[in-house]
C-alpha cells in the first residue's frame, strides 16, 4: 500500500525552509512554502559548509549545483591575531580527511547556496512558493493546521506545518513562548569584496584559498574566498563594552577599531576592507526540548539558534531537513514523523548549540589562557580530526561520533 499524500506547509523561505520544503517534497508529499518577504532572497556574506552539510546537500540533490560556485579550501588555519603567528591548521585535502568524512568541506556565498535550493524548489512540481505572507497565528485541530496571515484574511489549511521562520520565529513564540533571543554582546561586521581589487598581503591570503581565523582577546577575524574564488569573504567579530539591552548604540565602528587596535599588521590592514554598511548583533537561545507541538514542528534557527563559532548554523538546518524527510518516509502520520525527527535531531543540535558558545570562549581567550590554547593546539597534527569529528559527522551516519 502507498502512503497517503500529505499537504505540509513550511513557514520561512531561508536556507532551512527551502531545504525542508525540498526534503518533504522528495518524499512524495505536497508542500506550500510561505515567506514573509516580498521576494525570495538571502542577505549576508559567506558561510562554511562542513562535510555534514555537503552530505545533506547530496541527499537533497543540490550538491553539484552548490559546488559549481563554492570553493573547497585546502586548510582551516587558526592564527594569533596579536602576534600574527600560526597556531594550528587542519589539512582538508589529506587522506585522513577524505577517508574519515568522504564529503568535501566547502565555503560559499549565502546567496549562492540559497539560490541553489530555491531553484530546486521552483523546479519541483509538488512545491508551491508564496511570498508576502506573514504568519500571525496558527490553529490546530486533530486533523489539520490553519495558518493566519497579516496580509490577507485567507487562511492556509495543511495537514501539518514546519516552522522554519528563523531566530525570531513567530510560531516558536506562539508554541514555546520563551521570549527574546539571548544577546551575546558580540557583534559582527561582514561582507565579501572582489579579489581583483585586493593588493599586497590581502591578495596573498586570498590566493591560498584557506579558511583563516585570526583569534584574539574578545575578537576575531575570519577570511576565505567564495564564488569560484572571485570574492573574498571577511567577518570581523568583537565583544562590545557598551552593550545595554534597551539601546542600539553599541558595537559601533569606533568600537571595532578600538578592539582590533592591538592586532598584528596583517589584521589591521584587512580591517578597512571589512564591510561597514551593517552590523550584525549575535544571538542564540537556550536549548528547548519541545520542538514538536502536535502537527507543528520547529526546524533550523526556529528550533536551535546558535552562535557561529562552530560554523554550523546552516549545516544543522540542512541536517534537520534531511532527517525530517527520512522520518516522513517512515511514518504516515505527521505527528509521529515529527516526533521521530525530533528524537533524531534534538540531542545533537543541543550539543552543537551549547558547544558553539564554549568554542567562542576558547577563541577569545586573553593572556595566559590564550598562551595555553596556542600551545595545546600547536601540538596537534594537521590530519588529527578527533576533536571535531563529532560535529562533522551527523548522527544518521553509521560511523557517527558522539559529542565530548
Amino acid at each position: 500500500m502507498t502512503s497517503p499524500t500529505l499537504h505540509i506547509a513550511v513557514v520561512g523561505g531561508g536556507i532551512g525552509g527551502l531545504a525542508a520544503a525540498l526534503a518533504v517534497a522528495r518524499t512524495g508529499h505536497r508542500v506550500t512554502l510561505v515567506e514573509r518577504a516580498a521576494r525570495f532572497g538571502e542577505i549576508g556574506a559567506g558561510l562554511q559548509l562542513a562535510p555534514n552539510a555537503s552530505l545533506a546537500l547530496e541527499e537533497l540533490g543540490v550538491l553539484d549545483a552548490v559546488q559549481r560556485s563554492a570553493v573547497a579550501p585546502p586548510q582551516l588555519v587558526m592564527m594569533d591575531a596579536l602576534s600574527g603567528e600560526q597556531i594550528a591548521a587542519l589539512d582538508l585535502r589529506s587522506n585522513a580527511y577524505h577517508s574519515r568524512f568522504k564529503h568535501p568541506y566547502l565555503v560559499t556565498h549565502r546567496t549562492d547556496l540559497h539560490q541553489a535550493l530555491l531553484a530546486a524548489c521552483q523546479e519541483h512540481p509538488s512545491i508551491s512558493l508564496r511570498t508576502g505572507h506573514t504568519v500571525t497565528g496558527a490553529e490546530q485541530t486533530p486533523h489539520e493546521v490553519r495558518l493566519d496571515f497579516a496580509e490577507t484574511p485567507e487562511r492556509l489549511t495543511a495537514d501539518a506545518v514546519v516552522a522554519a521562520d528563523g531566530l525570531h520565529s513567530r510560531l516558536r513564540q506562539l508554541l514555546v513562548g520563551d521570549g527574546d533571543p539571548v544577546c551575546s554582546r558580540y557583534v559582527a561586521y561582514r561582507g565579501a569584496l572582489p579579489v581583483s581589487s585586493m593588493t599586497g598581503s590581502m591578495s596573498q591570503h586570498a590566493s591560498s584559498e584557506s579558511v583563516i581565523v585570526w583569534a584574539g582577546p574578545r575578537m576575531h577575524l575570519v577570511q576565505y574566498p567564495v564564488r569560484r574564488g572571485e570574492l573574498y569573504n571577511q567577518v570581523a567579530v568583537f565583544e562590545s563594552d557598551r552593550y545595554t539591552p534597551d539601546s542600539d548604540d553599541w558595537g559601533t565602528e569606533a568600537e571595532l577599531e578600538e578592539r582590533f587596535a592591538g592586532a598584528c599588521s596583517t589584521v589591521r590592514d584587512a580591517l578597512p576592507l571589512v564591510a561597514r554598511d551593517r552590523r550584525w548583533p549575535l544571538f542564540d537561545r537556550l536549548p528547548v526540548a519541545d520542538w514538536v507541538h502536535g502537527r507543528i514542528v520547529l526546524l533550523g534557527d526556529a528550533a536551535h539558534p546558535m552562535l557561529q563559532y562552530l560554523a554550523q548554523g546552516a549545516c544543522q538546518a540542512l541536517e534537520d531537513a534531511v532527517a525530517l524527510g527520512r522520518s516522513l518516509r517512515e511514518h504516515t502520520d505527521p505527528a509521529d514523523a515529527f516526533t521521530s525527527y525530533a528524537a533524531l535531531r534534538s540531542e545533537r543540535a543541543t550539543n552543537i548549540q551549547t558547544n558553539a558558545r564554549r568554542f567562542g570562549d576558547i577563541c577569545h581567550l586573553d593572556g595566559m589562557g590564550a598562551l595555553m590554547r596556542n600551545q595545546l593546539l600547536a601540538a596537534r597534527a594537521p590530519d588529527d580530526f578527533d576533536d571535531i569529528a563529532w560535529v562533522w559527522t551527523p548522527t544518521t551516519d553509521p560511523e557517527a561520533s558522539t559529542a565530548p
